[in-house]
């Protein structure tokens, strides 16, 4: 049964198997295990990182295709949902049709990028991207009467997921159910349905034929696989895919603006999450999202800490000051990439592949 809903592609390591349980069962139990606002948004944002990143990889990974662009249909989920909320009000309805507009204009732009751009190779499309990206962050600020400019969209969210909202007169081992555990939830389920959805289409004949084409596409066009058709598919389902992304991002802040979901930044923590976890594998996507946004949320913490406790030598409190955390998490990326360059899903199948 299991094997059969993973679409036959189970961990392969001891390892691997534990530690993607513990992180459905700490995802799924996160309202109740880590109470606490910080936690909470921690949580939120690693299902929304899991899909977006996973969505990515079935460019980057499974396809050979390095696109820029991939925040710009993020984007445009955020902005959908926002957009519809302000405009249509506070409903189910609303949501419904501004994430259904969305993906309407994320699978024509991804077709008319797709069909225009992946006949060119290499860095080529690539630049096509980053330029297509930063021209529609551009349109997206200027085009303040529908997006807020820089200020963004501020809107309401349906009644059950407003913080205000308490279907439960008593807690529930001792935590208070109301809109924002419910918006998690939603999110919960979102991220669970979509990346098996994923599996599904990497693991299927359709995934194969992707997987062929990132070794050698001209092996692949000439056993009579059209690679134009198949790189323009897999670069339309992976914008669909980050485009509910971005739209379950904009249900959890209730908020959207040019920073929130279409900043570069956010492209460079998808690539170095890939990284982290392991390109071509959705379980890349899942152990990197958690290990790269648990350090980032919470490495000043700890750094804070460290640089208490080492108050009696200057230089020691000075080099682990919380201000310089993006110095050791530079150095932890780069750790990782060192000892596991296939990634820590890539590292630890093939360990397990040693000692079959």
């Amino acid at each position: 049964m299991l094997n059969r809903l993973l679409s036959g592609d189970m961990p392969r390591n001891r390892v691997l198997a534990v530690m993607l349980l513990a992180i459905f069962a700490g995802l799924a139990l996160a309202p109740f295990l880590f109470p606490g606002v910080k936690a909470l948004n921690v949580a939120a944002k690693v299902l929304i990182f899991v899909v977006l990143v996973a969505s990515f990889d079935l460019l980057l990974g499974y396809t050979g295709i390095v696109s820029f662009a991939h925040t710009m249909f993020f984007g445009i989920g955020a902005y959908g949902v926002a957009i519809a909320s302000t405009r249509l009000g506070a409903g189910w309805g609303a949501l419904a049709a501004g994430l259904g507009g969305a993906l309407a204009v994320s699978l024509l732009l991804s077709l008319a990028v797709g069909l225009f751009s992946l006949r060119v190779r290499a860095i080529f499309f690539a630049m096509i991207t980053l330029a297509v990206a930063a021209a529609f962050q551009t349109l997206a600020s200027q085009l303040s009467d529908w997006t807020g400019g820089e200020d963004g969209l501020t809107f309401r969210m349906p009644e059950w997921l407003s913080p205000s909202f308490e279907p439960f007169e008593s807690e529930i081992f001792g935590v208070t159910i109301d809109g924002k555990i419910l918006s998690y939830y939603l999110l919960f389920v979102l991220a669970v349905v979509l990346v098996l959805m994923l599996l599904r289409i990497v693991n299927s004949p359709f995934g194969r034929v992707l997987q062929a084409i990132r070794e050698n596409e001209f092996r692949a066009e000439a056993i009579g696989y059209r690679v134009v058709v198949y790189r323009t598919t897999s670069s339309v389902l992976s914008a669909l895919f980050a485009c509910v992304a971005g739209a379950m991002l904009a249900v959890w802040l209730r908020y959207n603006g040019p920073d929130t979901s279409l900043s570069f930044e956010i492209m460079m923590d998808c690539l170095l999450i890939v990284v982290i976890g392991g390109m071509g594998t959705v379980y890349g996507a899942v152990v990197g999202s958690v290990v790269f946004l648990i350090a980032q949320s919470y490495l000043q913490d700890l750094l804070r800490l460290a640089s208490e406790t080492a108050s009696s030598l200057p230089w020691l409190a000075a080099l682990l000051s919380p201000d310089r955390w993006l110095l050791w998490l530079g150095l932890l990326f780069v750790l990782s990439v060192y000892y596991f360059p296939t990634g820590v899903v890539g590292r630890l199948r093939a360990a397990a592949a040693r000692k079959a």
